[in-house]
């Protein structure tokens, strides 16, 4: 075949336990389910999988085995001969066997178109590929002709891939005549005459009239001329603009539970705006978001309404609003914990989030109540209060905190409105109101009534929330804060920045890095309730070190926090395999009790960590030990979770 173009009273705090010379943290189990009745799933953890149902695999009926040979000629590229075998779909499966003899033909058939497409999208178009069964040219074989007497069967495919072309004369129009630059589309003369360029321009210069309020834009006409003498590809592109038009009305299909009218509102589209593609995959997004949708589609129609306006046609598939939580830690330091939770997604029927959750943790490591570590909370969301960008939130909190800077019990109140400014871009708002009671190297059952106003801005540009391979984010915070009690006023600052970068095209070396200060001005250390310092060390921040164990301390070696802080890490996430990944990593901190890093003492960490891919994020191990370690500070830390370190 030959291819052709076409809270008690209890002492001040201090060192109540002793400290030891290891931190460890072992996630034991977390499970989590959609709804009690929902079926599992198989998942894949390290080579194991859990929740597989029997027979999942179907048998090949009259299995028959073959071999695949390349022969390439005249051409030593191992790119072209990568591509080539990458489309052959006999090759990519050449240790598993195909239903029988009609399989192999249907299939080597199919992998002949796929050999000329690729060679097309190589800009060859006069290549010559060959296809032979068991010596027999695949032409004069019979879809019945039986080939079982030759397993395994040879199957070879004989290449002549020929030169690539390159672009001759390009020519690219309006249909009513007016010319159009074909470089802004990515078609120059001379340049090598790839397939998927012609395609691209296509499809770039439609979604330009598109986004110029035309919907119904299309390529009219395309001519492309082969000139075999000269090995160039002539290439004329017509387009036909069509009309420019505003938004239509909204339908939405596929709602039972979800009001229909809310969706169409989330949209953000009014009828008269005019057309622009962007704004129905914000749209999209935007109902994504929600969190009560499995599938979600936002089209224009494909024809204008009697008015002359695109009608919007929304698509959803409603998923299973009520979820259920249960988990189990370990640590080697502070016992064991359990947590739980319990959500519904669509509480009134306009996306409403509730939730309620619980944890407990210090079990075994201490007989004693108010050593524990507890958390209760409900937390309640209603998208859309003031537009479709907007989202009220809510929120009622208690708990107690036992580590080694300070013990407290509090209760907190918090009301807000977070903004999406941008796709990328949020803003959020509110006020907090927390009563607690407080216990440090300084004061005894200390009572704090503090109010507060927390704002903060984030610019979200990573391609992955758990795992990035690309772009940055950046955070700032800022909190003017009242405590009622003392008659103190302060304001708290901070901000973060990490960035990542992709060293090669398959994304196996990613270099990251983060960044984080912040600074309370306004009121003296011992003015600022415990909770309210900052402090540095951990598996958040800088590794090898306890938590909260970097900074100054007290003369029992307890930490008292800082008004200032400061963090540096760096990371190379080297993927191993598909699924596997070595992370070497440094990190650097320090905490102040001035407001501008005074006198603070660096420390740094540096270490190892295993990532193992999984379908809802990286599981991370990660083992370091401190550089410039202090008298009490540990050995060395091992650090557990999912998603990347940060």
């Amino acid at each position: 075949m030959m291819l052709n173009v076409p809270s008690h009273i209890v002492p001040a705090r201090g060192r109540g336990r002793l400290r030891s010379k290891t931190v460890a943290f072992l996630a034991v189990t977390v499970l989590s389910f959609t709804s009690v009745t929902a079926p599992a799933q198989a998942i894949e953890i390290f080579g194991f999988k859990f929740f597989e149902k029997d027979g999942d695999e179907t048998p090949v009926v009259n299995p028959l085995d073959y071999t695949v040979t390349f022969d390439i000629q005249g051409n030593g590229d191992p790119d072209l001969r990568e591509k080539l075998e990458s489309a052959s779909a006999l090759k990519r499966s050449e240790e598993e066997p195909v239903p029988g003899s009609v399989g192999l033909i249907s299939r080597a058939r199919s992998d002949f178109e796929q050999l000329v497409g690729a060679l097309y999208e190589d800009g060859r178009f006069s290549g010559l590929v060959k296809v032979s069964l068991a010596g027999r040219p695949l032409e004069t074989l019979a879809p019945d002709t039986d080939l079982k007497p030759y397993e395994p069967v040879p199957v070879m495919f004989t290449v002549e891939p020929g030169p690539q072309f390159r672009f001759g004369e390009i020519v690219m129009r309006r249909e009513d005549g007016s010319e159009l630059d074909p470089a802004a589309y990515g078609l120059e003369p001379g340049a090598v005459a790839y397939s998927t360029n012609v395609l691209n321009a296509e499809e770039k210069v439609v979604a330009a009239m598109r986004e110029l309020g035309r919907p119904l834009a299309r390529v009219e006409d395309r001519n492309i001329v082969a000139d075999h003498d000269s090995d160039t590809l002539d290439v004329t592109i017509v387009v036909n603009a069509g009309p420019v038009a505003p938004f239509g009305p909204t339908a939405v299909e596929g709602t039972e539970d979800v009001d229909r009218d809310f969706v169409a509102y989330m949209t953000g589209i009014d009828p008269g705006e005019t057309y622009d593609p962007r704004e129905l995959e914000a749209a999209e997004k935007r109902l994504k978001a929600l969190e009560v949708f499995n599938a979600v589609t936002v089209r224009g129609a494909d024809n204008l309404d009697a008015n002359g306006a695109v009608p919007v046609e929304v698509n959803v598939s409603e998923r299973k609003f009520r979820y259920i939580g249960l988990g189990a830690t370990y640590s080697s330091t502070d016992g064991g914990g359990l947590e739980g939770y319990w959500g519904h997604r669509n509480l009134f029927g306009r996306a409403e989030k509730l939730r309620i959750e619980g944890s407990v943790s210090g079990i075994g490591s201490t007989s004693e109540y108010d050593d524990l570590t507890y958390h209760g909370a409900l937390l309640f969301e209603k998208p859309g209060v003031i537009g479709p960008a907007s989202t009220f939130t809510s929120r009622l909190s208690v708990d107690q905190e036992n580590p080694d800077a300070y013990r407290s019990f509090s209760v907190t109140g918090a009301v807000g409105l977070k903004y999406k400014l941008t796709e990328k871009q949020t803003l959020s708002g509110g006020v907090e109101l927390e009563y607690a009671r407080i216990t440090d190297s300084l004061v005894t059952d200390q009572e704090t009534l503090t109010a507060s106003v927390p704002l903060e801005w984030v610019y979200d540009g990573r391609d992955d929330e758990l795992d990035p391979t690309s772009g940055f984010r950046l955070l700032a915070h800022i909190e003017p804060a009242y405590e009622f009690n003392q008659g103190n006023s302060f304001v708290i600052a901070r901000g973060e920045a990490s960035a990542y970068r992709a060293l090669d095209d398959a994304k196996r070396f990613v270099v990251a890095g983060r960044v984080a200060g912040g600074s309370i001005v306004g009121a003296d250390l011992t003015d600022i309730p415990a909770t309210r310092r900052f402090y540095s060390g951990g598996g958040g921040s800088v590794r090898g070190y306890a938590y909260q164990g970097i900074g100054p301390k007290d003369e029992n070696g307890d930490p008292i926090g800082g008004l200032s802080y400061m963090e540096a890490n760096a990371e190379v996430r080297i993927g191993v395999t598909d699924k596997i990944g070595i992370v070497p990593f440094i990190d650097v901190g320090a905490v102040s009790t001035g407001t501008a890093l005074e006198g603070a003492e660096f420390q740094a960490g540096a270490g190892i960590g295993l990532r193992y891919k999984t379908p809802f994020g990286p599981l991370r191990i990660d083992f370091a030990i401190p550089l410039n370690p202090g008298p009490n500070d540990p050995d060395y830390g091992i650090y557990a979770g999912i998603g990347q370190a940060f």
